[in-house]
């Protein structure tokens, strides 16, 4: 399948006629919003071991299907839409890697590492590879207690949106989804062990 380009403006009508019972808008809203899914799911696959048995393709139909057993919520905007897509998926890959694992334990099979490849910080810096089970603790560990940064980074690393996105979205400035994205790096690496500067992160202002 291959979409249309969208306004942000046409994705967010059709999730506003579909929240209103327009039963039709969800097939034109999939239409509009599948390139940019897909290319979530590519993101969020490129870092796993090869072989993986979900494809891009599968993950997204997936994670469409369960947005639409989610009528009630309240979209705000596209990136509203494509942040809670893109936290859908990760959900997804991690009941896949549970479930994975627990078959491999109850068949004896050795169970390996199911790692994720993460970033330092923008394009180009250097990957680590975590394990995503631990990645998804760390992450469901630091909602609790910061949920605003938390959603930057879902916006940030799972859906790729731009600060500016973000930042609409979350109704802050550009300049404070920057000191959160900082601050959410430097707190997940030291939660997951990876070598960082000397000393915990602090909370931004």
């Amino acid at each position: 399948m291959s979409s249309h380009p969208a306004a942000p403006d046409e994705v967010t009508d059709l999730l506003r006629a579909w929240r209103g019972g327009d039963d039709r808008a969800d097939d034109r809203l999939l239409e509009r919003v599948y390139d940019t899914l897909r290319r979530i799911a590519i993101a969020q696959l490129r870092g796993e071991r090869s072989g993986h048995t979900l494809q891009p393709t599968a993950l997204v139909h997936e994670a469409y299907l369960r947005l639409l057993g989610q009528r009630d919520v309240d979209w705000r905007d596209r990136a509203h839409f494509f942040g809670l897509a893109s936290k859908t998926m990760r959900r997804i890959l991690v009941d896949h890697a549970r479930r994975r694992r627990a078959q491999k334990r109850g068949a004896g099979e050795e169970v390996e590492s199911l790692s994720v490849e993460v970033t330092a910080g923008g394009a180009g810096d250097p990957t680590e590879a975590v394990d995503l089970l631990d990645l998804d603790r760390a992450l469901d560990r630091f909602a609790e207690r910061f949920p605003r940064q938390a959603k930057v980074v879902e916006m940030r690393y799972f859906s790729g949106l731009e600060f500016d996105q973000v930042a609409v979205a979350l109704e802050v400035s550009p300049r404070t989804v920057k000191r959160d994205w900082s601050f959410a790096r430097a707190w997940l690496r030291d939660a997951l062990g990876a070598p960082a500067a000397a000393g915990a992160p602090e909370p931004p202002a």
